[in-house]
């Protein structure tokens, strides 16, 4: 196992003056964490060919997480470089389980749900990057293509002779299981091999001479560009970005409600704006760099605001990272239907919003099943234990009756209530 780490001399030089401009904004917007031959990589992205680099995304559920945002970013700069993208998506390998930053085996998914998950996961990509068949246009492929077909004897001849169970042993991933006592299955103990053959493949078929993504990668990465040297004597490079986590130390989207989904129908575009709008006044220069295409000069100056000043550069942030993935025309609603929400007092016309017919209301829906069904609690239990906190409210009244029901006096004369979780969630009930 090839853990080559870059020179640390040379890294401070580039940090400064890099050839090339994909170096140069990776750099600047923080997307570097670890690298292989760095100052080398500076040079082939400054050469005459494009590079072409690729990440990997395994289809465990329908939709990606913001968690995955940095990863969909690095290939964007790749592309707005003047390099080639590559998605991979992990039709083969989500059927072993990365067991990397894993403390348990992920459950099995059958074919039809991997296949319904990835077309569902391919409609984040193409707002994001430009696909096509010119030199830098992006492609979308699915390692299912050829793990599937692999043979158990020729594929350990091949590419199981270069690794040993010595080194596989003392991957970070596998250290932690074991000293854990965890279970390790051998299929997930197969995974890295896997990870290294489809950089190997990539290799083959497209020319693909870089794999990016996040740090915790770095070993399963390094081992696939060993593997290339040692199959077909080609060079390639591995580039890692940092863990991002937000100013108070929880890892990026992350929270209390769970993961925030990069699709429409897991995540609204309003609580996806709403998202972002709450980001901690510490990050609000980061995330602008590594989430947006705001040019730096300006970051900076929106990054220096102060107070409540800031709050102005958190709604560009919001605009921007809506915009990006849902559009200019739901970022300038989401905006405006917090305007509405906040500034004025009103429900908004784009807050999530649930249908209650009359019938429903005379058998009995309790204030507590509403905000479950509006998605604004995860369960009866956190519900119950807001309102003995006072943060549950009917338009803008608090709670504080645990058995309390809706009524039909409570909505208003356009047949309406707003649930409030605090001051930032909220949702309307509407009588059908």
């Amino acid at each position: 196992m090839v853990e080559q780490q870059f020179n640390f001399s040379n890294w401070f030089i580039l940090m400064n003056n890099p050839k090339s401009e994909l170096i140069q904004v990776l750099t600047q917007r923080g997307y570097l964490y670890q690298s292989t031959d760095l100052d080398e990589l500076d040079t082939a992205a400054n050469g005459q060919k494009p590079l072409v680099g690729y990440i990997g995304f395994d289809c465990t559920a329908s939709s990606l997480h913001v968690g995955s945002l940095v990863q969909i970013m690095l290939l964007r700069r790749l592309q707005q470089a003047g390099h080639k993208p590559i998605v991979l998506m992990g039709g083969g390998t989500t059927k072993i389980g990365d067991p990397s930053d894993k403390d348990k085996s992920r459950p099995l998914l059958d074919d039809a749900r991997i296949s319904a998950n990835m077309a569902s996961i391919k409609t984040v990509f193409e707002k994001l990057l430009t696909f096509g068949d010119g030199p830098t246009d992006a492609i979308m492929v699915n390692n299912g293509d050829w793990l599937d077909k692999l043979e158990l004897i020729p594929f350990l001849r091949t590419v199981g002779r270069h690794f040993t169970i010595n080194k596989m042993i003392k991957m970070e991933s596998v250290k932690r299981r074991i000293s854990d006592e965890n279970e390790m299955t051998f299929l997930e103990f197969n995974y890295l091999l896997l990870q290294s053959y489809d950089f190997l493949e990539l290799n083959e078929r497209y020319g693909c001479n870089l794999q990016l993504g996040g740090r915790d990668q770095w070993g399963n990465m390094v081992n696939g560009k060993d593997l290339i040297r040692r199959v077909n004597g080609n060079h390639a490079y591995v580039f890692t970005s940092p863990l991002i986590t937000t100013a108070s130390g929880t890892k990026m989207g992350k929270t209390a409600e769970g993961a925030v989904w990069l699709n429409a129908d897991m995540r609204s575009p309003y609580e996806y704006w709403q998202f972002w709008r709450n980001t901690e006044d510490a990050d609000v220069g980061k995330f602008m760099r590594l989430f947006t295409d705001i040019p730096l000069d300006e970051i900076a100056g929106l990054e220096a605001l102060e107070g409540s000043e800031i709050n102005t550069a958190k709604i560009v942030l919001a605009n921007a990272c809506t915009t990006m993935l849902h559009g200019q025309e739901s970022a300038a609603k989401a905006e405006e239907t917090a305007r509405q929400t906040f500034a004025e007092g009103g429900t908004g016309d784009d807050l999530p919003t649930i249908d209650v017919t009359e019938e429903t209301l005379q058998s009995g829906l309790s204030v507590v099943q509403a905000f479950v069904l509006a998605g604004l609690v995860a369960s009866n239990g956190e519900a119950k234990r807001h309102i003995k906190a006072g943060a549950l409210k009917i338009n803008d009244a608090a709670i504080s009756d645990l058995q309390a029901q809706i009524q039909a006096g409570q909505f208003d004369a356009q047949g309406q209530i707003k649930l409030s979780v605090g001051k930032k969630k909220h949702a309307i009930v509407r009588l059908a």
